[in-house]
């Protein structure tokens, strides 16, 4: 099993910036890609970025290319977040998630383990 720290959500207004982290641990050789999702009240979850453990190479849902920027840690088993230019259809809760697959897995169900949440919420 792999297990998560999730950290870094909160509250900040249109245009600001926040970053999220997603600390592993356990069987962290049993997963190749991490990717970040959400999940907005009353909307279903949805993929937002994933990177592959092996190469760094990245994906980004249309609606966040540009001000958002995953990256990750493999020394610390640490992927982030960086979240620019924020606005309120952003507000969400944000899962990690980690897949075996790296062919860009963009379902849900090609995840195995799942961070917590964190809540981030872009308000005036």
């Amino acid at each position: 099993q792999v297990q998560f720290e999730q950290s870094g959500g909160g509250l900040v207004q249109p245009g600001g910036s926040l970053r999220l982290s997603c600390a592993a641990s356990g069987a962290t050789l049993d997963y190749r890609t991490i990717g970040w999702f959400r999940q907005a009240p009353g909307k279903e979850r949805e993929v937002v970025s994933n990177i592959r453990k092996d190469d760094g190479r990245t994906y980004y849902t249309d609606s966040v290319k540009g001000r958002f920027t995953i990256s990750r840690d493999n020394a610390k088993d640490t992927v982030y977040l960086q979240m620019n230019n924020l606005n309120p259809e952003d507000t969400a809760i944000y899962y990690c998630a980690t897949a075996y697959s790296n062919n860009w897995p963009l379902q849900l169900w090609e995840y195995d383990y799942w961070g917590q949440g964190t809540q981030v919420t872009v308000s005036s």
